[in-house]
């Protein structure tokens, strides 16, 4: 009997942790939110997309991204999930799948947020190799987007 209690305990104490990760993942305050890239020709919008994850959507593009992104095969630049499935890991960074339209290719991905206004984001090809890091801004302001 008192092994089956401990197993109960164990699997109640693993369930508080399997649901506390989405938890504190959105309790990120500064993550979400609209960002633009460093030529400032593309703007993302940042939000939460279930399980814990984040997805990132174009919600803003000027006519000369549009246009590097039909030549790479995307024909509509404007909605486009390029972040998905943004997982927070236990370093505090953020890994997921990046979407690059201009090269019509998904590349693993980090995201950093040093501060709130701050995101170092890195692609890369294969593993850790051929990777490609930028800068990237916050747009829209970080009280009115912890306010929604």
């Amino acid at each position: 009997m008192r092994s089956v209690k401990s197993a109960l305990a164990l699997l109640a104490a693993l369930t508080g942790l399997a649901t506390a990760l989405p938890a504190a993942a959105q309790d990120v305050p500064f993550t979400y939110g609209v960002w633009r890239n460093p030529k400032n020709s593309v703007h993302v919008e940042i939000k939460p997309c279930g399980g814990g994850r984040a997805c990132g959507n174009v919600v803003w593009a000027t006519a000369e991204a549009q246009a590097d992104a039909r030549k790479g095969g995307t024909p509509n630049l404007i909605g486009l999930q390029l972040l998905r499935d943004f997982q927070l890991q236990k370093n505090g960074s953020w890994r997921g799948k990046v979407f690059v339209p201009d090269l019509n290719m998904t590349l693993s991905g980090t995201a950093d947020f040093p501060d709130a206004t701050t995101m170092k984001a890195k692609g890369c090809l294969v593993g850790a190799f051929l990777c490609k890091s930028q800068t990237w801004r916050r747009v829209d302001s970080v009280t009115a987007n912890a306010a929604s």
